[in-house]
């Protein structure tokens, strides 16, 4: 019997597949767009927001000090997210347990006597030449990637106490005691957060996860309860008008209100802000979602929620693909960095805008910091190369 010659339209076909194989595999546009608009704007709100600290007779700082730092460990952590970029996930996977243990060192180190810097009472940071270390932001990139590759190699045990959960539970409290010595309650619930959503989502037995959260829950409010000065912080978020709150512990959230307030719908424009005139205590940092939301108005906040929500809904979707062509390790990165951003977001802007009691957490990309842009930045890496392996598989090829 004759051969029957190929159709025009599957020689067509089976042309575009190998055109497609062989094209080179591109970054992710759309992500990498909404990381330098989130960039751009911090940059921008920085600016504004410490401009004015040249002037002010209480500053040692010039108009362009923080910006000018800023923009370095922007650079530098674009620089560190284009190697890890570069570098296979099955690398990151392999040494990821050695780096919880060099994040309990180095959590250990920061208390040591003559290594942690204290500032304002807490022991964050270790000085490194020009620039300090905050040791937290640190430890939240190698639990997530400690977690995600426990969760793989245990798998089979997601179900079991003793053996899916209890080994990484031990290491997390030892964690969470050494967090809480610095203090730094804020930064531990994030790291949790990380901890439970990874394990959650690669197969933890929902009634280990409910029970845990609950344990959770209690502790924190424990905590709380038990220290004067956390007790008072919640005090004064559901009273920060108050005599006795808004001049001493509701200071700073008092004056974060006016800022959202006086910014209305659409701001006083750029540089107009009032707030950040030596009203609203260190203005480029926690709270820098009060100075933008004064200068930009509703429009502002509502343009950085919206990218905020872009950022993380695709972080989700990228994990989610990974799953489905069975890369596990990769895809509780990607979602893991989601939970990350998605909480401390939540966390930041609503301890700005008074729906949540101070705490101080950075905005990722936008808040002043050198440790927590660079491993924010980092977390993108890690986010572009799960996307990228994702392509590279769908095409048929391999990494």
């Amino acid at each position: 019997m004759a051969r029957t010659k190929p159709s025009a339209s599957r020689e067509k076909m089976e042309r575009a597949r190998l055109t497609l194989l062989h094209e080179p595999v591109g970054i992710n546009t759309g992500l990498l767009t909404v990381i330098l608009a989130l960039l751009a704007i911090g940059c921008v709100a920085i600016y504004s927001a410490t401009i004015a600290q040249g002037d002010n007779p209480r500053s040692d700082f010039s108009a362009y000090h923080f910006i000018v730092r800023h923009v370095i460990f922007v650079l530098a952590g674009g620089f560190a997210a284009w190697v890890v970029y570069r570098i296979p996930l099955g690398f990151w996977e392999r040494v990821a347990p050695w780096l919880l243990i060099i994040a309990v060192i180095l959590l250990a180190a920061v208390l040591a006597p003559g290594v942690g810097r204290r500032i304002n009472g807490a022991t964050r940071w270790i000085p490194l030449g020009p620039v300090q270390i905050q040791v937290c932001e640190i430890v939240k990139l190698a639990v997530l990637l400690g977690t995600a590759s426990f969760t793989v190699r245990r798998q089979d045990f997601m179900h079991s106490t003793t053996k899916g959960f209890l080994p990484m539970a031990l290491y997390m409290a030892v964690v969470a005691v050494l967090v809480m010595q610095q203090p730094d309650l804020g930064s531990l619930v994030v790291i949790v957060a990380i901890f439970l959503g990874t394990l959650f989502i690669g197969g933890l037995s929902l009634y280990i996860f409910a029970a845990v959260l609950a344990v959770v829950i209690l502790v924190v409010g424990w905590i709380v309860w038990d220290t004067p000065w956390r007790m008072s912080r919640v005090l004064a978020f559901m009273e920060p008008w108050s005599e006795e709150h808004v001049l001493n512990t509701a200071y700073q959230l008092s004056h974060s209100l006016i800022a959202f307030g006086r910014g209305e719908l659409f701001g006083v424009g750029l540089g107009g802000s009032v707030e950040k005139l030596a009203y609203l205590p260190e203005p480029h940092t926690d709270f820098i979602m009060a100075v933008w939301a004064e200068e930009t108005g509703f429009a502002g906040v509502l343009v950085v929620l919206f990218l905020f929500y872009w950022l993380i809904r695709h972080a989700f979707e990228i994990g989610r693909q990974a799953i489905k062509l069975e890369r596990y390790f990769a895809g509780l990165l990607a979602q893991g960095i989601g939970i990350w951003f998605g909480v401390q977001v939540f966390i930041n802007i609503g301890v700005a805008s008074g729906a949540l009691p101070t705490k101080g957490l950075t905005l990722p990309f936008v808040s002043y910091g050198g440790s927590a842009v660079v491993t924010s930045l980092l977390a993108m890496g890690l986010l572009m190369r799960v996307d990228f392996e994702n392509r590279i598989h769908m095409r048929g090829g391999q990494v």
